[in-house]
């Protein structure tokens, strides 16, 4: 069909029809292809009903027919077959050469009515499930192959190439608004099909990184070799009001609301997310424990304890630092009842984080309207075994999630005298908390409980005194105490300090030059210590 006034018609100067014009050309041929067909058939009956020929493949045109729509089967348009069980069906010229010419050109006219190529002017496509089959555990090759659609991605960019004529749909969402405007107007706004085009190609670019991301894994000798190319594609969460500060925007990316639901509350801020997040992960390093609780500040913990219910644990962990925990955010291990609810009320959080609410707990937090109530609902470590940094440049630092766990098998006692049973106890609880802590960590434990936290400073002997100051704060008695050190004590003075302050163990990764000195100044108090042989820096 020619636009064009009849002495420019065959002229290979002629310019393509301006989008304002395009916009007016009624839509009058749609492709669909579709492997979720939700929202199809109303879809569908809308075009139908304002006279849009459709063209369809396989299941698709089924699922249209069997709802009463006349459809042509896409061998038919091409008059070459279907192939290959389906592999081959829509990489026909007279399919791409339908969404690629360029209106209005004289040139491209003349070579469409050659081959008697005829105009797509609608696109519908979403694509074969390939993230969904390679999140199935135990997934084979085979399918994860068969999964890569190869059709749909070039028909999705060959329409949203030439958007400035042809409307591309990939997600079932936008159904609504693409038939609102057919209905009103025989065709959709250039506005719009730029809009729908920038997502075709998002989507693309992250369906192309996940089989990448995918393949690298599978293809691997080691399973937990660094992938070649980092490929980070991620939907659009939710946006944020702003970022660490009123003054910077934000949005949160990818499938953060599959591992946790908010059940009450205002809406999550920037600063929230990192916080639960941090409590989530502290949290897990006790999923198998008694009730434990967690309270978390500027995702450091300011105070873990354990007990027989989660009101001891939150004695125990409250009174670590009565201070901190305003405005913080707190994470529970078991069902949050109602007792520990009603203690937790009592002053203000953020955030608190479990994998269950009580019917009672909820009656008593949701009377604070900004409160915000997270259900876990499965472990976000679970599915990444990366953390990734920006570091600016369009750089970025890829590690992976520091999991590692310690058993007292693990422990290497380098002292004359060997911890008691609850000295033991008391390594492996602070061990698990104190990689949490920003480095420089120093952190000081009974049995199930913190008594002082000393993180993020520049020295090793200014975290231990904040660590002393802090307990000495909440008047809790650090005699007899375990303290726990992120890295190893590079001097004895640290541990020094920690015993004068009454610590009787030390837990910490060893490997100092000086650790003689240090076992030395250990022997020399009475301590007992432990190597973990591993260290947790955190920054």
């Amino acid at each position: 069909m020619n636009f064009l006034p009849p002495a420019c018609a065959n002229s290979e100067l002629t310019p393509p029809l301006p989008p304002w014009i395009v916009s007016r050309v009624k839509i009058h041929r749609a492709l669909l292809s579709v492997s979720d067909k939700t929202g199809l058939v109303p879809f569908a009956q809308i075009l139908a009903s304002h006279g849009v020929e459709l063209i369809s493949t396989g299941g698709t045109a089924k699922t249209l027919r069997e709802a009463g729509l006349t459809v042509k089967d896409i061998s038919e348009h091409t008059g070459f077959p279907e192939m290959l069980d389906g592999r081959v069906k829509t990489l026909h010229p007279k399919v791409h050469g339908g969404l690629l010419y360029i209106r209005g050109n004289a040139a491209h006219e003349a070579a469409v009515k050659e081959h008697a190529i005829t105009p797509i002017d609608l696109v519908v496509v979403n694509l074969y499930p390939f993230e969904a089959t390679v999140a199935k555990p135990d997934v084979k090759l085979h399918d994860a192959i068969e999964n890569i659609d190869i059709g749909g991605p070039s028909m999705l960019r060959s329409a949203a190439k030439n958007h400035d004529s042809v409307t591309v749909v990939v997600d079932p969402f936008d159904y609504a608004e693409v038939a609102k405007q057919i209905t009103e107007n025989g065709n959709t706004t250039l506005e719009f099909r730029r809009k729908l085009c920038a997502k075709v190609f998002a989507r693309t670019a992250a369906y192309d990184a996940a089989i990448a991301a995918h393949l690298q894994k599978e293809f691997a000798a080691d399973k937990t070799s660094l992938p070649l190319v980092l490929t980070i594609s991620a939907p659009l969460a939710q946006p944020l009001r702003y970022g660490e500060n009123p003054h910077q925007t934000a949005a949160l990316y990818g499938k953060f609301h599959d591992f946790f639901k908010q059940l009450h509350g205002k809406e999550l801020s920037y600063n929230n997310i990192l916080d639960l997040t941090a409590a989530a992960a502290l949290i897990a390093e006790f999923r198998e424990d008694a009730a434990t609780l967690a309270i978390l500040k500027h995702t450091n913990p300011c105070g873990v304890g354990q007990g027989a219910d989660l009101r001891e644990a939150w004695d125990k962990a409250f009174a670590t630092d009565k201070q901190a925990p305003f405005g913080g955010i707190i994470a529970v291990n078991k069902t949050l009842d109602g007792a520990c609810a009603a203690a937790i009320a009592e002053i203000f959080s953020e955030v608190i984080v479990a994998p269950e609410f009580s019917a009672e707990a909820l009656e008593i937090l949701q009377k604070k309207k900004n409160l915000r109530l997270l259900q876990i609902q499965k472990c976000p470590l679970s599915a990444q075994p990366w953390d990734v940094r920006s570091v600016g440049a369009d750089s970025f630092l890829l590690q992976q999630r520091d999991l590692k766990t310690t058993a007292i098998a693990d422990l290497k006692i380098v002292t004359k005298r060997q911890p008691t049973e609850a000295e033991l106890k008391a390594m492996l609880f602070g061990w698990r908390v104190v990689k949490h802590l920003k480095s420089n960590a120093i952190l000081y434990v009974g049995e199930g409980r913190t008594l002082g936290t000393g993180a993020g400073q520049m020295s090793r002997v200014d975290s231990s005194r904040i660590a002393v100051w802090k307990a000495g704060e909440a008047k809790l008695d650090l005699n007899g105490s375990v303290v726990c050190s992120d890295a190893f004590f590079p001097f004895p003075d640290g541990l020094i300090a920690a015993a004068e302050a009454g610590a009787t163990a030390a837990i910490q990764p060893g490997g100092s030059v000086k650790d003689a000195e240090v076992i030395a100044a250990a022997d020399a108090r009475g301590l007992a210590m432990a190597f973990t042989g591993a260290r947790h820096f955190r920054h």
